[in-house]
């Protein structure tokens, strides 16, 4: 279970995906991932549940223009300061801070590179219920075109989540190039646990998604790099056997 439900600045608190067709997400996932799904009131959203604690987010493209992409937020106290500092040091405000309802308030920004997440300051909602577990958030990794100007621009912003005497930390940055052809612009990739990684790129497959990268070895564990049925990119992590 989430620790206490309650999360630092600067640590991934949530994930949700952007998707044409949110009942073939559910389909996808809730047999990918043994998710279940409650409607929510705000935004069209539908919460993904595992255990019966929530863990994504679906919600419906309303632009096709835009991506169709998993975004993960990172939790903040104070989402307007945030938003202010991450403009000072480079970033852009691609979405300025907005109420969701009673949930908390969320934002979409990006770092100097260009590479997009999300902001949330917490209300009702503190983000995930679970995560760390088999069909949970696992891991986020960015890659940036440069790791050290990445290192330094989220060292600013999130130095106690990253660095600090206590952290713990589960994101990672690494170079574009090192997964992903070079012209790939940066980005963020969402990773969810699974017990073995072969055996959920077959399901992938089954499912109408594709593998991007087969499974490859990292310092927190066995990955792959796979796309949903729609499109959505995110990765599949096997942790190492305690």
């Amino acid at each position: 279970m989430a620790e206490n439900r309650a999360y630092g600045e600067g640590v991934p608190c949530w994930v949700d995906a952007q998707l044409p067709d949110v009942e073939a997400g559910k389909r996808f996932y809730g047999e990918l991932f043994g998710w279940s799904f409650e409607e929510r009131r705000y935004g069209g959203a539908v919460w993904a549940l595992r255990d019966g604690e929530p863990v994504a987010a679906l919600t419906r493209k309303t632009d096709g223009r835009m991506p169709t992409v998993w975004t993960v937020y990172f939790a903040t106290p104070d989402i307007e300061g945030l938003a202010d500092r991450i403009w000072a040091a480079g970033g852009q405000v691609v979405t300025a801070p907005m109420p969701v309802g009673d949930l908390g308030t969320s934002a979409l920004v990006t770092d100097p590179d260009g590479a997009v997440f999300g902001l949330w300051e917490p209300d009702t909602h503190p983000g995930f219920g679970a995560r760390h577990e088999t069909g949970t958030f696992a891991w986020a990794e960015l890659y940036a075109r440069d790791t050290e100007a990445a290192n330094t621009f989220y060292g600013g912003l999130f130095h106690d989540a990253l660095f600090g005497p206590d952290a713990a930390p589960d994101f990672g940055r690494a170079p574009v190039s090192d997964v992903f052809p070079a012209e790939m612009p940066p980005h963020f990739l969402v990773h969810f646990g699974v017990e073995d990684c072969e055996a959920a790129l077959g399901a992938v497959r089954r499912l109408g998604g594709r593998v991007q990268a087969p499974p490859f070895e990292t310092s927190y564990g066995k990955a792959a790099v796979v796309t949903d049925n729609q499109g959505a990119s995110f990765a599949v992590l096997e942790r190492p056997q305690p």
